[in-house]
């Protein structure tokens, strides 16, 4: 499950750019402070002109998104970009005013700069309210911060008592119509993975619970442990400013400088796999729940908010061919990982987006759990040993779901590789998922009986006291190349999507969902969805309430 099979591996550097910075090393960086503007909202713009309104130096109009030639200082649309390029030689580097993000015009795709990003975090940072102009108030990326140094007002500081007060979504509709929680979460440099799976944990209603409950208190955290850094106190404090009712974009600086301290292979200003830090978010926790309870106990048992949420268990079931002898094995998962389903796609169709309304065939949800659930025969190199016949064997494998958890998190695996040609590629094929989604016929006792029907084993693989009927609240999708993207979440919110793309919020139809290419859905039991929407125009405190109260009999 931690293998790197990532769509983010460290993205190829861009000649172009590598050759502009041995041409003019960091010279032409050292002036971009001067042009960055950070906006009310948070949002890092270049502002170099003072014109009113920004134009194109070719067309003179305003085509939505501009580029500013780091050589000349000159604004492109993006249809005249690619023609002062091949006009002017060595003006192949610009800035995307809009994001302050660094776009190659031969390349025709946003570049990666470690130099670049922290040029622009810093500036985004100490920018923000109650930002210093200071060296020390900077973002530190050396892995030391001052205890004296003031916290940003966007949130990091702010007072959690006031932010558990109850607040009623009546009381908030003159500042905005989106329903409360919905918020914004800045660009730190490439974080849009970070992002992208905080708004997918955020308000997966467990989690949710918990953390607006007060079941994680932080100051007595802080007191009881002496550590500055804690994983859950920087997300019960994200929490608390999603919840705030403030709809200017938060910037969750103080928790990607925790993550980085808990996952240091990871820490860099380069983009992650989504995936892979849904999985280290929940280890860091399941860490630190562990260490105030002092339980030393497995995964499948564990009681910490990570596991309670969303750990299940798997059964794998190899029976040998010859004598039918089969041995059976239980691994708690807190997510599935699904192949596409590609049997009715061909090779050259499988690596081209299909849009929904194509007469093709497509992959499917309930396709890809079949394909994951269908017993396969291992080849001849994977011969294991049967314990009836006593030598190897040929076998076959079968995986069913033992148990369900609150919320079901499924991976849609969108990397293919290549033996033969020593390649790896992104799959963009467009897949079909209901927005309700029965798991029955993938449990253990489904998939029993029907190899074995109802006389055998029925109370071994009963599994009544879970529900089977989930409702999705999340997408998180991939656009983009495999070296290259953006991450964005659709969150569902009674019935009405949102689009959450870094700091910016919009409301769409389901149709842009379905349409999206989907890489992480999340599902939570349908009777916990129907409970989150009825409880959700209130954020309700009581004193270590337990989250998983108003779910007895589910879980």
């Amino acid at each position: 499950m931690c293998a790197r099979n990532s769509i983010y591996t460290n993205p190829k550097p861009c000649k172009h750019l590598a050759d502009y910075k041995l041409r003019h090393g960091f010279n032409t960086y050292d002036s971009i402070p001067n042009c960055l503007k950070t906006t009310p909202n948070g949002r890092t713009r270049v502002a170099k002109h003072t014109t009113k309104i920004p134009r194109c130096s070719f067309c003179d109009r305003y085509q939505g998104r501009l580029y500013f030639c780091l050589m000349c200082s000159s604004l492109w649309c993006p249809t005249h970009i690619l023609l002062h390029t091949q006009s002017e030689k060595g003006h192949e580097v610009a800035i995307d005013m809009d994001r302050s993000e660094l776009y190659c015009c031969l390349c025709c795709d946003q570049v990666y700069d470690p130099d670049f990003d922290k040029v622009v975090v810093c500036n985004q940072v100490k920018d923000l309210p109650g930002g210093s102009k200071s060296k020390t108030n900077r973002f530190e990326a050396s892995g030391e911060r001052s205890s004296k140094r003031k916290r940003l007002d966007s949130g990091i500081g702010l007072d959690l008592k006031k932010s558990k007060m109850l607040v009623s979504m009546r009381d908030r509709r003159a500042k905005s119509c989106y329903p409360l929680g919905l918020r914004g979460l800045n660009n730190l440099g490439s974080t849009c993975f970070m992002n992208s799976v905080l708004q997918a944990l955020l308000h997966a209603p467990p989690l949710r619970n918990y953390f607006l409950n007060d079941r994680h208190n932080s100051v007595q955290c802080r007191k009881r442990s002496g550590e500055k850094l804690c994983l859950l106190c920087d997300i019960d404090a994200i929490s608390s400013a999603m919840f705030s009712g403030d709809r200017t974009p938060y910037t969750p600086a103080h928790f990607l400088y925790s993550w980085w301290q808990h996952s240091s292979n990871l820490a860099s200003y380069e983009e992650q796999d989504a995936h892979e830090f849904f999985i280290s978010v929940l280890d860091g926790i399941h860490e630190k729940e562990s260490k105030i309870r002092n339980s030393g106990k497995d995964d499948g048992d564990c009681q910490c908010i990570a596991h309670r949420a969303f750990s299940g268990l798997l059964r794998s079931d190899v029976t040998c061919i010859s004598c039918g002898f089969t041995s059976t094995t239980y691994d708690p998962c807190v997510d599935i990982s699904l192949n596409m389903d590609t049997s009715n796609l061909s090779s050259s169709n499988a690596n081209k987006p299909i849009k929904p309304d194509e007469k093709t065939s497509a992959s499917t949800l309930s396709g890809c759990l079949n394909l994951f659930t269908r017993a396969e025969r291992l080849g001849s190199d994977q011969k294991l040993h049967c314990q009836n016949c006593q030598e190897l064997r040929d076998s076959s494998k079968q995986l069913s779901i033992r148990r369900l958890p609150l919320v079901l998190c499924l991976h849609i695996k969108r990397v293919e590789h290549s033996l033969v040609r020593k390649i790896s590629r992104k799959i963009n094929q467009y897949m079909q998922f209901p927005f309700s989604l029965d798991m029955t016929p993938y449990l253990s006792s489904s998939i029993v009986r029907s190899k074995f029907g109802n006389r055998i084993f029925t109370f071994e693989y009963d599994n009544s006291n879970s529900s089977a009927a989930y409702e999705i609240f999340a997408v998180i999708a991939h656009s983009g190349m495999l070296e290259s993207g953006h991450y964005v979440t659709y969150l569902r919110l009674k019935n009405q999507w949102y689009k959450c793309d870094d700091a910016w919020i919009s409301e769409v139809d389901e149709g842009i969902v379905r349409a999206s290419q989907c890489y992480m859905l999340f599902y939570v039991q349908k009777l916990l969805y129907n409970k989150a929407n009825e409880d959700s125009s209130f954020v309700r405190i009581s004193p270590r309430r337990d989250p998983f109260e108003s779910t007895a009999g589910c879980s």
